[in-house]
């Protein structure tokens, strides 16, 4: 096997085909990596800019050790993967982040709970079990809130916001698999998240803080830098490294939060892989989360998480995001990306464009919707 750092022309194996395994082998192409997609779908985006790809479910141990015995290193770029699968990767290649980080950002009990354990706060929570704890879960923490599935959720799915009691059970009949996890409602001012990295050595480098917006429950801005006050930031970026350093990550790690309206950051969720909120430091910054991803998995050093313009993201979701692709190339100032995937079905994240600013120069919401011009409304 090879050694760390990883030497030129050796292999990454990326488990996940989808668009955030494609920026990341773009990525590992520029550093001189060849990245070896394990999935199952057929023509993934991943797949379509990778070396190699071996088509399989995520548990399937033959194919797994089929998939270990070709790379140098593992990683993975969604949550929604086997850990035992994983398991086994891990005891024949080195897995970064490690599956124990994984079973963590995979079921939000263990999430909320290792997280409130490292001291770090999050939304008033309680696991639910059966339909009367439901309710007396509800009168401890009282309505509204958000009733959610403990796994498999995201961009909105798998939960529901409870408001009067007569939503309580509509939404415990519809939501599987149990038990449940039931949040307190945040009443928040911005949503914002950091990206760090962090490498074998303890070494970090993280992201500016940023603002995200999300329409439909699916991300639709991100501005970079978050317009928040100094002390903000600092609690934000602390937060962040905290987490990564309690996790002992090796790898990238995301930390979406809320800033509530009495100043206080609660933690909202963690991904330890690239995510879709720091897609603007592809252009905005000398090193995107996506290399720094990959050098941290490799053992490469880490450089300063630097920006070197301001920048406003947006996604392309679905039928009508790709109705604005001739617009986006068009449009001067945009910056377009596509993910090559063949069906826009409804909520599903097809690409995104990223305009920049000079630095310090974000404009306000005004000033963002005439740079972004005809995308702007959608």
């Amino acid at each position: 096997m090879t050694g760390f750092p990883l030497p030129p022309n050796a292999t990454i194996g990326l488990v996940g085909g989808g668009q955030l395994g494609r920026m990341s082998a773009l990525a590992a192409a520029r550093l001189g990596y060849r990245c070896h997609i394990l999935t199952r779908e057929t023509d993934s985006p991943a797949a379509q800019v990778s070396h190699a790809v071996t088509i399989s479910d995520y548990s399937d141990p033959v194919s797994l050790r089929a998939f270990a015995g070709a790379v140098d290193v593992i990683s993975f770029e969604f949550e929604n993967v086997s850990a035992e699968g994983l398991d086994l990767l891990a005891s024949l290649r080195p897995v970064r982040p490690a599956p124990s980080i994984l079973r963590i950002s995979q079921d939000r009990i263990e999430e909320k709970s290792f997280l409130n354990n490292a001291g770090v706060a999050t939304a008033p929570w309680a696991p639910v079990t059966s339909r009367t704890e439901l309710q007396d879960v509800v009168n401890r923490l009282g309505l509204p809130a958000v009733l959610k599935t403990t796994r498999l959720g995201y961009d909105g799915k798998g939960q529901a916001t409870l408001r009067t009691q007569d939503d309580l059970d509509p939404a415990w009949d519809r939501l599987n698999p149990k038990p449940l996890v039931l949040e307190g409602f945040v009443d928040f001012a911005q949503e914002i998240s950091v990206v760090v990295a962090r490498g074998a050595d303890g070494t970090m480098s993280s992201f500016d803080t940023v603002e995200n917006r999300h329409r439909n429950h699916i991300l639709d801005l991100t501005l970079a830098p978050a317009r928040i006050a100094q002390p903000i930031d600092h609690a934000a970026q602390g937060i962040a490294r905290r987490v990564a350093e309690a996790l002992d990550l090796i790898g990238l790690l995301a930390v979406e939060m809320f800033l509530d309206n009495a100043g206080n950051v609660l933690v909202n969720e963690i991904a330890p892989r690239p995510h879709n909120s720091g897609h603007w430091t592809i252009e905005a910054c000398p090193a995107s989360q996506f290399e720094l991803h990959i050098r941290a998995i490799a053992g490469l050093p880490l450089p300063p998480a630097t920006r070197h313009a301001d920048a406003v993201m947006k996604n392309l979701i679905g039928p009508e995001g790709m109705a604005l692709w001739p617009a986006a190339l068009a449009e001067p100032g945009i910056i377009p990306h596509l993910y090559g995937k063949a069906q826009a079905l409804p909520g599903r994240k097809m690409g995104h464009v990223t305009r920049l600013f000079p630095r310090g120069a974000l404009p306000g919401d005004l000033g963002v919707a005439a740079a972004l011009g005809k995308l702007a409304d959608t």
